[in-house]
């Protein structure tokens, strides 16, 4: 259909080809997500081993390059093409697709402000499982240390949340060279150290208060998190708000390219001699 010229309706190359150049770099970028999910998986050789993906101790970073991978991919992918082949079913599928997430979003966002001690306390759980499980996967390892060191936290609620890990706990029995102690990602950042004293978290949990303040940061991530979105509040919601709009806004391309295709498809069926 694409090049032929009616003396009626006609499909709008300007929506046509915007849909499809801005569908393609989501759809590449997604595949370049879900290529990192996979290259990280075969560096810990989960990929030699299917299993192990069901058998992680707590979270694995990796998963939300797939997800959010393999949507980009699969939305760029019904987007750009249903746009270049004017498929009504692609774009149908594309724009239902995307209601959906902007859907899904808006109740998560509803549901987040009604139940927030809720989610609060499941925050907390969800960050001591993978303190328990700090030493099992390299990629949690990395996103601890990188939340602990950014909020400038230790553990959910306070250092002593590191007693959950076996290799950090305090009890008589730990045999860790780490008893009593923190990641390095808990110590306060000393401007004239070029190189980071990973070992600065040794035995700083067997000292006083007084001493733990002088060394690591002794505020929880789940407070910081919350002080740090009602300091960015405006950023946070303009980030939403802009999403949503860009959502909304590729909704309504998609339902407008899939009316002039259908009014096309029409006129040719009830005026043939217009098709040429």
């Amino acid at each position: 259909m694409t090049g032929n010229h009616f003396k009626g309706h006609e499909v709008s190359c300007c929506i046509k080809y915007f849909i499809f150049g801005f569908n393609i770099l989501f759809w590449l970028l997604g595949m370049a997500l879900v290529g990192i999910g996979l290259w990280a998986w075969s560096e810990k050789g989960v990929l030699s081993n299917i299993s192990s993906i069901t058998d992680l101790g707590g979270f694995d970073p990796v998963w939300l390059f797939m997800v959010v991978g393999g949507v980009m991919f699969i939305l760029g992918f019904a987007g750009c093409i249903g746009a270049l082949r004017e498929n009504t079913f692609l774009l149908k599928f594309f724009s239902v697709f995307l209601g959906i997430i902007f859907f899904l979003e808006l109740t998560t966002g509803v549901l987040a402000f009604v139940f927030k001690d809720w989610i609060k306390d499941q925050l907390n759980l969800f960050i001591n499982n993978n303190i328990r499980a700090y030493r099992d996967d390299i990629d949690l390892q990395n996103l601890i240390d990188f939340t602990q060191e950014y909020w400038e936290c230790c553990g959910a609620f306070g250092a002593e949340d590191w007693n959950l890990n076996i290799y950090f706990n305090c009890t008589d029995g730990n045999p860790s060279r780490e008893k009593c102690g923190v990641p390095f990602s808990c110590c306060t950042k000393d401007p004239a150290e070029d190189v980071i004293n990973t070992q600065c978290g040794y035995d700083i949990r067997a000292k006083s208060d007084s001493e733990q303040k002088d060394h690591i940061n002794v505020k929880g991530c789940v407070p910081q998190f919350e002080r740090w979105l009602q300091d960015n509040l405006t950023l946070v919601a303009g980030i939403f708000i802009g999403v949503a709009l860009l959502q909304i806004f590729g909704i309504c391309l998609a339902q407008n390219l899939v009316s002039d295709i259908k009014a096309v498809q029409d006129s040719c069926v009830m005026s043939p001699q217009n098709c040429h």
